[in-house]
């Protein structure tokens, strides 16, 4: 028999996450492409940013209208790596006084590219990147190199640099919950062999 879900966090019932979810406002929009492939993944946290954010959209799809981000009143531009990135506080600079809308990529890297290569338009919109160093708290997904972030995480920094003072920290809870429930449902132990052995290794 399927387990109920809850219609708004999509998590079993059980452990549905919608009381951790904040309505965080952001006078920068967040508008969120995601990858058919990511759709009901366990641990996608596109959703749960989504969610959090008053002003923010999730779109699915593997190609997209230009209309998509080009929404009046805002600067669109492309959170991805790239030679041709720019910190995020100096495109805010650029736009004088203009919100910025964040057109975030939802998948693994190599689809996240795929949605580039198929939408020629949304790759060349200017390219933003976040500070370097960052670690991330997805303890149960292999990052594919040093400082990558999910995509809530990456939303998260994104704003709190941005919009500072002001901090996103609340978007993170039903984060930190997820991956915490997905570790007490694996258990401790197979936690600690499958996923702390594989971080040593790596170290």
């Amino acid at each position: 028999m399927p387990r109920i879900r809850c219609e708004r966090c999509a998590r079993p019932a059980s452990h549905c996450l919608c009381a951790l979810i904040p309505s965080l406002p952001s006078r920068t929009r967040v508008l969120v492409l995601q990858h058919p492939s990511e759709v009901g993944h366990a641990l996608n946290t596109a959703g749960l940013a989504v969610l959090g954010l008053c002003n923010a959209e999730l779109r699915v799809g593997e190609r997209f209208a230009e209309e998509t981000w080009r929404v009046p009143g805002y600067r669109a531009c492309l959170l991805f790596p790239g030679e041709q990135a720019r910190a995020l506080a100096e495109m805010a600079a650029e736009a004088a006084g203009e919100p910025l809308l964040l057109v975030v990529p939802d998948g693994t890297w190599r689809k996240a590219r795929k949605l580039l290569h198929l939408n020629p338009a949304l790759a060349a919109l200017p390219r933003v990147s976040l500070a370097e160093g960052m670690a991330s708290r997805y303890r149960l997904r292999k990052a594919p190199g040093e400082g990558a972030l999910s995509t809530i995480e990456a939303i998260a920094a994104a704003l709190d640099e941005l919009e500072a003072p002001r901090t996103h920290e609340a978007l993170l809870k039903p984060f930190d919950a997820l991956i915490e429930g997905q570790i007490a449902a694996m258990g401790e132990d197979t936690y600690r062999r499958n996923h702390l052995s594989q971080e040593r290794r790596r170290r």
